[in-house]
């Protein structure tokens, strides 16, 4: 068994302009998140974003989106860490994978950025790679000069719909992974999500 799960961050980049992007995998995870539970994101000072409190597998999860943009997300995740007294291990980091097909979720406990200079930012702040991770695929242009463009901009309906099913399935086992039972969750959701 992993830790239970006190924070629940996604990564995207604040703003209407960027809200339907590929980037914004991790917000729209949220939304829908917080659609499920009947939470309302609102503005924190303490952490450089919008958060709320609320309760997944009968305890208490703060959730947290970022008002840093993507490439600062360490800041807002390490002031929500030391504000909130939250351990390294009680932390998920919620993000678009361009490793993954659209449709493809994949739950991950350490390892690299893959890239995405969120998770980098974050890695560097909190000083370990040793968070989880809700890897949301939403595929790649399949050059690497095109990938800054790529994940700034909204994926076709198709894709769309397929991220949509991913974020679907990963809420479906929300409580056995903040209960820690990533075992489970990871059976659970790899079996449902298409491989890549």
């Amino acid at each position: 068994m992993a830790s239970p799960i006190k924070l629940i961050v996604g990564l995207g980049n604040p703003g209407e302009k960027y809200s339907r992007t590929r980037h914004n995998a991790g917000f729209l995870f949220l939304d829908r998140l917080c659609e499920h539970t009947g939470a309302t994101l609102k503005a924190d000072k303490n952490c450089f974003g919008r958060s709320t409190k609320t309760m997944l597998a009968e305890q208490e999860v703060r959730l947290l989106a970022p008002d840093t943009f993507m490439n600062l997300s360490g800041q807002s995740v390490l002031a929500a860490k030391q504000y909130y007294k939250i351990e390294l291990a009680q932390i998920l980091i919620v993000h678009d994978e361009l490793d993954l097909d659209p449709g493809v979720a994949r739950l991950k406990l350490g390892g690299g950025h893959g890239g995405n200079n969120g998770l980098r930012d974050v890695a560097q702040r909190l000083s370990s790679k040793d968070f989880a991770r809700l890897r949301l695929g939403i595929g790649h242009p399949g050059v690497g000069r095109d990938v800054s463009s790529y994940v700034l901009k909204p994926a076709n309906k198709a894709d769309q719909a397929k991220i949509d099913d991913a974020i679907a399935e990963s809420l479906r086992v929300i409580e056995p992974i903040v209960n820690g039972d990533f075992a489970n969750a990871m059976n659970e959701l790899h079996t449902n999500t298409p491989a890549k």
